[in-house]
């Protein structure tokens, strides 16, 4: 095969993924905490012995966007959301996680969980806990939790340490690769969820480009492999 159909190859493979992931952002467009992705493309250059190098697209690179979404008034007491930078530490089976969905109720036991099921943790990594009794709750800008003047907990606001890198798990959920530490200038706003940061329009667009491209790359790959046909068909005469 001609280096001009492995790149055709790869550069369609590529786009394939980027439709896959457009057309998750756009799916999860009012999902609550959700962070737009994105795929990155790079050139990858392989030398081949007594040939020319060999150059092809590759897409396996993502980036998610950690801008902010709207905020949307919810009155919930457990709705809370994150003014600023940060990201609320909860527990999986698979271990700690980073979100920015604030949508938390009590479970059976008072423990304070997301809708999953995973406990929310304070800034130490403990969970919280609201008694069935409290009556109504207040979630100051640090995240303190209160309730008939008792303080019940302070709800985790974190961010990774210097050096530490963020790896995403699913729409909500994030993986901390190194450390994590408290973050002072996350602001916790009760009553408030904040939604994805999806840029809808701006997706729609995209996907156009791509289903746009994928088709011209389709063209120039029938074109090409015509050409090989007539070239194999000529020496055979």
């Amino acid at each position: 095969m001609e280096n001009a159909s492995y790149t055709t190859l790869t550069r369609q493979s590529g786009l394939m993924r980027e439709m896959s992931v457009i057309a998750n952002n756009i799916a999860n467009a009012n999902t609550t905490g959700y962070r737009q992705e994105g795929l990155v493309f790079s050139e990858v250059i392989q030398h081949v012995n007594d040939a020319p190098s060999l150059s092809m697209a590759t897409a396996r690179a993502r980036a998610t966007s950690l801008q902010s979404g709207t905020l949307t008034q919810t009155g919930g007491p457990l709705d809370v959301a994150i003014d600023g930078e940060g990201f609320f530490l909860i527990r999986t089976p698979e271990g700690e996680r980073l979100s920015r969905a604030g949508h938390f109720m009590p479970n059976a036991a008072g423990d304070l969980v997301t809708p999953d099921g995973h406990a929310v943790l304070d800034a130490g990594g403990a969970p919280l806990f609201v008694p069935a009794t409290a009556g109504k709750i207040t979630i100051a800008n640090d995240g303190t939790m209160s309730a008939d003047g008792n303080i019940l907990g302070q709800i985790g606001v974190v961010k990774p340490s210097t050096g530490t890198q963020i790896i995403r798990e699913d729409g909500v959920h994030f993986r901390a690769d190194g450390a994590i530490e408290p973050n002072l200038d996350g602001r916790v706003q009760q009553g408030f969820l904040e939604g994805s940061n999806v840029n809808s329009m701006g997706q729609i667009a995209r996907m156009i480009e791509v289903q746009r491209a994928y088709e011209m790359g389709q063209s120039f790959a029938d074109s090409e492999n015509e050409r090989l046909r007539n070239a194999v068909r000529n020496i055979i005469k």
